[in-house]
């Protein structure tokens, strides 16, 4: 985790070293000026203590976040360029060495209501990259059918892994699994999530057969990898507006197998989800993977097919 450490003020750099330390896995750092800094990881919230030394579970005698603070940490971030992140920050995050992603708030500059940027930046989300190595191996044998996938959805609240699992499935897909060869895959990246992309590069381990485009509406970076990369399998994340529905409508007639996600509280929230009640009845997913948290941390999973009866 080098790369957030290097972006925080030098006399910084040890506390933030020690939040990943002494078991802790750190999930987010949440910077805002004039608040105490907060180290969020499975366990809860952690806070940099004053003295510079300390990690602690109690917000009293914690770190504040300074202006300076703020100045000094985006010009790093930024390589002392703003303005070459403009782009960026106007979806509200960006991305920096690693795949680490900056979400931003702040005064946003609007005209026609529409953001153009955000200036007066005072509170940063620092999204940890970590790639889960291995966590879908137990979900790919359901997933598999003769020389391909079948179409699937990988379901769940927000927050319990459906983006982390996702990532992984591509890269056993796009690598080769015992059940099936290795399959040239199509990513559209639209919030840099999945690849967490730096200047073009993906910074996870997507596979060797994997095709990335990365901060493009999922709805055109479908078609388009459709036209340019003739990807076996598209994936991507957090399916759910009309023009998604269709571009997958569209990916499907063109023989690709869709591998995507999309947010419910349970299983029985499907037909409830616009245009969704079509896809169920005219069968187009044949897998439901939905996920849900165990009482240690765990991601526990069930796979449905595609008349919602549950396989495993």
């Amino acid at each position: 985790m080098e790369e957030i450490i290097s972006v925080v003020p030098g006399p910084l750099k040890e506390l933030c070293r020690r939040s990943f330390e002494e078991g802790r896995e750190p999930e987010e750092f949440r910077l805002r000026t004039g608040q105490p800094v907060m180290v969020l990881d499975q366990g809860g919230e952690w806070y940099w203590g004053r003295d510079g030394q300390t990690i602690q579970r109690c917000s009293k005698n914690s770190y504040i976040w300074t202006k300076q603070d703020m100045k000094e940490t985006l010009a790093r971030m930024s390589q002392y360029s703003m303005y070459a992140l403009e782009e960026e920050i106007r979806s509200g995050f960006f991305t920096i060495e690693g795949g680490h992603r900056i979400g931003v708030v702040g005064k946003t500059v609007c005209e026609h209501g529409k953001i153009l940027t955000i200036r007066n930046i005072y509170s940063l989300n620092v999204r940890v990259a970590r790639q889960k190595k291995g966590c879908a191996a137990r979900i790919i044998p359901w997933l598999v059918q003769e020389g391909s996938i079948y179409n699937t959805l990988i379901l769940s609240p927000p927050g319990v892994g459906k983006t982390t699992m996702l990532r992984d499935c591509i890269r056993l897909l796009s690598e080769g699994t015992p059940q099936l060869p290795g399959q040239k895959v199509g990513v559209v990246d639209e919030r840099s999530e999945l690849a967490a992309s730096f200047l073009g590069m993906p910074q996870n381990d997507l596979g060797m057969r994997t095709d990335v485009l990365d901060a493009c509406p999922k709805a055109e970076g479908m078609r388009l990898l459709v036209r340019s990369m003739s990807p076996r399998i598209l994936a991507v994340d957090e399916l759910g507006s009309r023009e998604d529905c269709l571009a997958v409508e569209e990916a499907l007639h063109c023989g690709c197998r869709i591998l995507g996600t999309m947010h419910v509280g349970s299983m029985g929230e499907l037909r409830e989800k616009m245009y969704f009640s079509q896809w169920l009845e005219r069968e187009f997913f044949e897998r439901f993977v939905f996920l849900s948290p165990g009482e240690k941390g765990e991601r526990r999973f069930s796979v449905y097919n595609g008349k919602l009866e549950k396989l495993c």
